[in-house]
């Protein structure tokens, strides 16, 4: 597979010139996955950001009474990108990525990645950007989701 057509697809990547992509290219590592594999899993340690190049997978949290829920559904036709978080820290990981079909990924680790932006600053900091206004993002998203969330409780409490 021509990993460098491929790539020039994802909006991530868009900006990134042809010399430093093909070096991009180079640090990626295949994944592929059968339906129903964890490819992340909440909690675990993780230093690893996935690029989605062929499937479809699930965003899974769990609550605080173990049950499971889908978040999102991730497929390849959006150059979906997950577990980006690990390359800014290593810390826990905050949701579950389930295969929901065959996939297909490609993995970059932390080093990497600092390895890849020491090399190609410009290219570095673009990604980053990319990365953090999906950061940004989600985070708004949560913020709103809590906000309803909220909103119920408190007409809940009042109709009481």
């Amino acid at each position: 597979m021509d990993y460098l057509k491929v790539l020039k697809a994802f909006p991530m990547l868009a900006k990134i010139d042809d010399e430093a992509l093909l070096v991009f290219t180079g640090m990626l590592r295949e994944v592929r996955t059968y339906a129903g594999m964890n490819i992340i899993s909440e909690g675990d340690d993780g230093d690893e950001m996935y690029i989605l190049v062929e499937g479809t997978v699930d965003i899974i949290k769990t609550t605080v009474f173990g049950d499971e829920f889908v978040c999102a559904t991730l497929d390849a036709d959006m150059h979906a990108i997950f577990g980006e978080m690990a390359l800014i820290d290593k810390d826990k990981r905050s949701a579950t990525v389930r295969a929901k079909t065959e996939c297909m990924a490609l993995a970059i680790d932390n080093k990497s990645f600092d390895d890849f932006s020491s090399r190609f600053p410009k290219a570095g900091v673009e990604l980053l950007k990319f990365i953090n206004m999906n950061l940004v993002r989600n985070l708004r998203t949560e913020n709103e989701n809590l906000n309803m969330v909220y909103q119920a409780l408190i007409e809940e409490i009042e109709s009481c």
